[in-house]
Formats: structure tokens, sequence, C-alpha cells
């Protein structure tokens, strides 16, 4: 099921995924280079409903409109906000999560939404080539219980790399900042798939 939300940002567009008897709602939304096409995402949206939670992939209006570029991240924060209404409609706990760009923008606003938990899938922790142009602050400030699932050769930031603090990390091995895997690696792109689902269904049971 998918209906639009207007927000302040212009019009978002969220695509239910629903579990039988949900305990969870995983809110969850893109990066600045895609949309909830990515492979993570559809892979959460087809797995996490047999496990008590449901799914909504959220489109930003900037997507929603066509176009090619993220605006801001204020501009990203104000659309997640303005989709806040209709994701804790259902009264469920949500976990606020994103890839990459969505990710930083489930942190910034957290604490201020009440989000139970957040997931943070490929967070960009910094420009690639840029170690110096750290974005930790903005992960080590989410305020709420957090899971990182990140490539071991994410040029956004290696699983090496994250500093110690408040949240789990599961690495998924030479897996890129979309989880793509070489095809010349020892794991294939279903497994990787699988270390993705699998961590965030464990995790999220152990939510409550």
């Amino acid at each position: 099921m998918t209906e639009t939300v207007e927000t302040e940002a212009g019009t978002a567009r969220v695509t239910w995924h629903h579990a039988a008897d949900p305990r969870l709602l995983l809110a969850v939304s893109h990066g600045a280079g895609g949309g909830i096409e990515a492979r993570d995402l559809q892979a959460l949206a087809a797995a996490l409903p047999a496990h008590g939670v449901s799914v909504a992939l959220v489109e930003q209006p900037w997507r929603v409109a066509g176009r090619k570029v993220a605006p801001a991240p204020k501009t990203l924060d104000t659309g997640w906000r303005g989709l806040w209404p209709a994701l804790t409609r259902p009264g469920l706990p949500v976990i606020s999560g994103g890839r990459s760009a969505g990710a930083r923008v489930a942190c910034r606003t957290a604490t201020e939404l009440g989000a139970r938990a957040v997931l943070a899938l490929s967070f960009p922790l910094h420009p690639p080539g840029k170690p110096e142009k750290s974005r930790a602050d903005e992960l080590l400030g989410a305020g709420v219980p957090t899971l990182v699932v990140q490539g071991g050769n994410d040029p956004f930031g290696r699983p090496g790399e994250f500093p110690e603090g408040g949240f789990d990390l599961v690495e998924v091995p030479f897996g890129d900042h979309s989880f793509a895997v070489p095809k010349r690696a020892p794991v294939t792109q279903e497994a990787a798939l699988r270390t993705v689902t699998d961590a965030v269904t464990r995790w999220a049971a152990s939510l409550g």
C-alpha cells in the first residue's frame, strides 16, 4: 500500500509492508543518490514483516518530485519531521532508519521525534577520501539504541574507522556503500543481503 504525505518540504511517499501482528515499525528512507529500490531496503521490506516488524519505505519529497540531487540536510530533516505523524499513526514504536543520507537524518532527529531506535544503513562517516571530515557526532548524538550496518569496503567509512560509542555495528564483508559485493568475493550477493536482514531482525527482536 502506498500513500502520499504532505510536508513543508513537499509531497513525500510511503510504501507500507505490514506485518500480520506487528510490534514495531521500521520507517526507513533512501540515500542522496537513489530511491527505495535499493537492494537493502527491498530486502528488509521482504524479510521483516514475518518477524513482527512492519516496514514503511519512505521517499523524500525531492525524490517524489523527480529531482536528481538531494537538497540540504536541513530540508531532508524537514521532510522527515513532516512524515512522522503518518508513521506513528499505527500506534507502534517506530525505529527511525535510513541508508546513507537517510541514516544521517534518522540520527539527527531521533530524540526530538521520540524514535524507539535508529537503524543506520551505510552511515556516511565521511566523504570518500576525506576522513578528517567526520560526521561521527551525528551518529553518537542519536540518543537512542542504534544499529549501524556497514559494508566492509565502504569508501564513506569502513567499519574499523568508526569510533567507540553507544551503538552496535555489524559488518557486511566485502560490501561497498550499496552492499554490493564483487563477483570474485567469497560471499554471494544473496549472502551479503542476508547478513543485513539477519542482523536487523535480531536487533529488532532485542528492542521488544
